[in-house]
């Protein structure tokens, strides 16, 4: 059975063969403040198709509390998010920041959503009170079969007007386990394919097609229901796996709460990580 996951920790697992004998891949596996970090770098064309993702690096962060309860755990997951950008972003030049997905398909909606919660300044780069402030562009791109537009060809063309340092990108991605779903945050400076874990891989946005570093953000919001059923039958004892049609995906009930939880926890770290030392107290205050 094929892995469906966009998570590049859950590739290094279930290939963890390949990736030794390649000898092109480093990681590491560490705990700061209860929040579960891995870190994986591919350093070699060899370690890239080991794991099957391209060469760069990618930070995983996992909570194992639910954040939809637990406020401060949303606050210390936004600024281990922060700590963890912040490094993969240039220290100049205006960022924009782009939301991947379809507004109106709840477990599609996170990067839209994480868009309603970021600080635009691009505009007011000329008033006193943003002096401060680093210049910030953001756009929600939609999905082709809204817009009849390739995503990366809108953020394409965006990108020859404003001409950004760097873009950030944030989609929701697919998984090989339940217990990730919305609760384990990835960060790579490889950039994304839009609906690659979703049986719906669109064009890549990354240095090579928008001319500019982009760093992608994505949670995990679906499963695919082959994954679940036949590790039900492996822990069941049983052989084999499940046969099920390919393309049905699997997200939590309060798939709404988590996403709304999510894209806050986002927000805020990028947020952080663009502007310095901003507060979460500021940014909601600057948010309404």
């Amino acid at each position: 059975m094929e892995n469906r996951t966009d998570m590049a920790e859950e590739l290094h697992g279930s290939r963890a063969g390949a990736c030794e004998k390649s000898g092109g891949i480093e990681s590491e596996l560490f705990y700061e403040d209860g929040i579960r970090i891995s870190r994986i770098k591919v350093i070699s064309k060899e370690g890239a198709e080991a794991i099957g993702k391209p060469q760069g690096a990618y930070v995983t962060l996992s909570v194992g509390g639910d954040l939809q309860s637990d406020g401060a755990a949303v606050f210390a997951l936004s600024k281990k998010i922060a700590e963890n950008l912040r490094p993969l972003l240039p220290e100049e030049g205006e960022i924009l920041v782009a939301g991947l997905g379809n507004r109106f398909i709840t477990p599609d909606s996170l990067g839209p959503k994480v868009i309603d919660r970021i600080i635009v300044t691009r505009h007011l780069m000329g008033e006193p009170y943003f002096s401060g402030f680093r210049p910030v562009c953001a756009i929600s791109a939609g999905v082709l079969g809204c817009t009849g537009v390739e995503t990366a060809e809108i953020i394409k063309g965006v990108c020859s007007r404003v001409r950004p340092a760097a873009v950030v990108a944030i989609d929701s991605l697919a998984s090989l386990s339940v217990d990730r779903l919305c609760r384990s945050f990835q960060i790579s400076d490889t950039g994304i394919v839009p609906g690659a874990g979703a049986y719906n891989a669109r064009r890549a946005l990354d240095r090579q097609t928008l001319g500019v570093p982009v760093v992608a953000l994505g949670v995990p919001t679906v499963v695919d229901a082959e994954t679940i059923v036949s590790d039900a039958l492996k822990s069941a004892g049983a052989d084999g796996h499940a046969k099920i049609s390919p393309g049905l995906l699997v997200t939590p009930k309060d798939i709404d709460a988590l996403i709304q939880k999510s894209a806050k926890a986002l927000s805020y770290g990028i947020n952080m990580a663009i502007q310095g030392d901003i507060s979460i107290s500021d940014i909601e205050q600057f948010l309404g």
